[in-house]
Formats: structure tokens, C-alpha cells, sequence
């Protein structure tokens, strides 16, 4: 008889999730320039759909059972929020413009951020409550499969920034060329 496989909590997942784009992280920061734009794409495609998961399941069982005084849910949703203007950013670039891997690695900076304060501060609350996380963990399963095979939604962001384009130059070096800063005397 088959031995009955272990399910994984919904902790389980999203840690595994948040090793694996870690690990995207450092493999950018050691990388050749030829191999830096399939990380990046890697790194978004998982992001996108590891957001979208959190979102459309996580973070709403969540808000229904844990008590969030500190605002740990709101902040979440405006780190996503960060994240994916970056993202979105980046997947209108190419990969050869002045700011996109500096744009990328903002991303992961922000994104670890995101991490430890989740790992840190929301899973620990979270376990507070009676959510079944077992169950949760299922549930979270089944929608990252989805997402894998139609792909993850089209959010404001993406539709901002494709409907608005890229912000240009930037805004320093824009004013680089009219500025001359003040020098010390000989």
C-alpha cells in the first residue's frame, strides 16, 4: 500500500516559495550579464504568482481570523503593491537600460524586506489563530497551479505601466546637466 503523502502547511509553501526567490536573488547577484535576464524573468514569474497566491488566499484567511492592530496586513499589500510597479517596470525593459538591474536588485531588496517581516511578524500571528493551515495549505496548492497554467492576473500596476510606459531618464542625471555642485576652495 502506498504511503500517504505528508501535506504541507500553508507556511510550508509559502517559505518554500520565498527560498526559492532568495536563492533567484543571489544567483543575479554573481551572474554574468548573459545570464542575468532568465533570472530576472524567473525571478518575476515566480513573484508574480507567489503575490497572487497571498492575495487571492493567504492574506484573506488571514484578515478573517487574526487580530491585526499593527496594520501587519495593510503593510503587506502595500509592499506587493511596491513590488509589483517594479515588476512591471522591468517587464517592459529589455535588459540593456541604465536603471533595469538596478531596478532589479531594488526589487529584491524590498522583496527580502517583505520576507522577513512576513516570516518574522505575520506567520507568527497567524498561528494564533484556528485557521486550518493544513487545509489553507491545499487551497494555496491548487491556486499556484492555476496561476502557473493561465497565468498570473493583470493587475493596476501592469496596466498603469503599460498604459503610461516607462519613467524615462533619470531624474538626477536629468538635472545633472544643468546643475554644478558647490566645491571646496583650492
Amino acid at each position: 500500500m502506498p504511503k500517504k503523502q505528508a501535506k504541507q502547511t500553508a507556511f510550508a509553501l509559502l517559505k518554500a516559495d520565498h527560498d526559492k526567490v532568495k536563492k533567484l536573488f543571489d544567483k543575479f547577484e554573481k551572474a554574468d550579464e548573459s545570464s542575468k535576464g532568465e533570472i530576472v524573468a524567473e525571478a518575476i514569474q515566480e513573484l508574480k504568482v507567489h503575490a497572487a497566491i497571498e492575495e487571492q488566499v493567504f492574506y484573506p484567511a488571514l484578515r478573517h481570523q487574526m487580530d491585526d492592530e499593527e496594520g501587519l496586513m495593510d503593510e503587506a499589500d502595500e509592499e506587493h503593491h511596491v513590488a509589483k510597479f517594479l515588476i512591471a517596470e522591468l517587464e517592459q525593459m529589455k535588459g540593456d537600460e541604465d536603471h533595469w538591474e538596478a531596478k532589479f536588485t531594488v526589487l529584491s531588496e524590498n522583496v527580502r524586506h517583505h520576507i522577513k517581516e512576513e516570516e518574522r511578524e505575520i506567520f507568527p500571528n497567524a498561528k494564533k489563530t484556528d485557521i486550518d493551515f493544513e487545509a489553507l495549505g491545499e487551497q494555496l496548492a491548487e491556486a499556484k497551479e492555476r496561476l502557473r497554467l493561465e497565468g498570473p492576473p493583470v493587475g493596476p500596476e501592469e496596466k498603469m505601466v503599460s498604459q503610461f510606459g516607462l519613467r524615462g531618464d533619470s531624474p538626477s542625471k536629468l538635472a545633472q546637466a544643468e546643475f554644478t555642485p558647490p566645491m571646496k576652495a583650492a
